[in-house]
């Protein structure tokens, strides 16, 4: 499958593009996932609980504290990477239920081969469209479910409607939690109407931010929590303002204000995200 090897790195030819695993000179027993050079996964095999992405850290402080810590969760993973947040799950919330959908097959492959994931019967792997995942799942049968699914560096066009969001809060409990990664930049179009898209059916959320990215200023990461309870707001927001790289939390008017005018997504109508600015990732290679 045109597999080569340079010292420890790994770069293999997969559904979806060239696959790379380079290890993390920094941190012994780490690697970093990358997609045609866009950066997709860091995990440290050794510790777990060590994550390395300022958005993964984000989706991990709303998982932290949508429930008592220690507490078994049943959570649907949408995007399966280098299966980084599931790994977390499983040390932080022992006798967790977890189900990881990744449409890659050849990634889920070489993930399996060259950092495997412990063995745990409650963590199941398949290999299926996001969208088909949900339509065969039972209505109120996850406490979470998060997304995290790209092609290439974009947002697939059909994870971004009312009509996917209506699929997702089916599947959830009533208390339960919708967890997304959105990648956007300025004029933040995207970020915008996945917020207005995703309220309009699960209507108590609030979004986790650099402030930069915030403002409109640069590219990166925005990780949207929301349900049908009040979020943890004044726990998330202390998480992110104490982190490596400090964060705000946007929530009650000003999430009103930060989604005002944005128009709900439908499939008819529906687009990927917008792609990020050329060169972005070869600067962090």
């Amino acid at each position: 499958m045109g597999r080569k090897r340079a010292g420890d790195r790994v770069a293999e030819q997969v559904d979806t593009g060239l696959a790379e695993l380079v290890p993390d000179p920094d941190r012994a027993g780490s690697w970093t996932l990358l997609l045609d050079g866009a950066p997709q996964s860091h995990v440290d095999l050794t510790d777990p609980t060590h994550l390395e992405f300022e958005y993964v850290r984000r989706l991990a402080a709303a998982v932290d504290l949508i429930a008592p810590a220690g507490a078994p969760l049943r959570v649907l993973h949408l995007g399966g990477g280098a299966l980084t947040l599931p790994r977390y799950v499983s040390a932080t919330r022992p006798g967790s239920t977890q189900r990881v959908s990744e449409v890659d097959g050849a990634l889920v492959e070489l993930v399996r081969r060259v950092l495997p994931w412990p063995s745990d019967a409650r963590l199941r792997v398949r290999v299926q469209d996001a969208r088909a995942v949900l339509a065969s799942t039972r209505e109120g049968s996850y406490d979470v479910v998060v997304a995290d699914v790209f092609a290439g560096a974009r947002t697939p066009a059909h994870l971004t409607s009312v009509e996917y969001a209506a699929e997702v809060a089916r599947v959830l409990r009533p208390a339960g939690w919708y967890l997304a990664n959105l990648a956007d930049g300025p004029p933040l179009r995207h970020a915008r109407g996945q917020v207005a898209t995703v309220r309009s059916v699960l209507p108590q959320a609030c979004l986790v931010a650099d402030a930069a990215v915030l403002r409109g200023r640069r590219y990166g990461n925005l990780v949207l929590v929301a349900g049908r309870c009040t979020p943890p707001v004044p726990e998330l927001s202390r998480r992110a303002a104490g982190d490596w790289f400090p964060g705000r939390v946007v929530a009650g008017d000003e999430l009103d204000r930060f989604a005002g005018g944005a128009q709900l997504v439908r499939d008819a109508d529906a687009t990927g995200s917008d792609p990020p600015p050329p060169g972005l990732f070869s600067v962090r290679r």
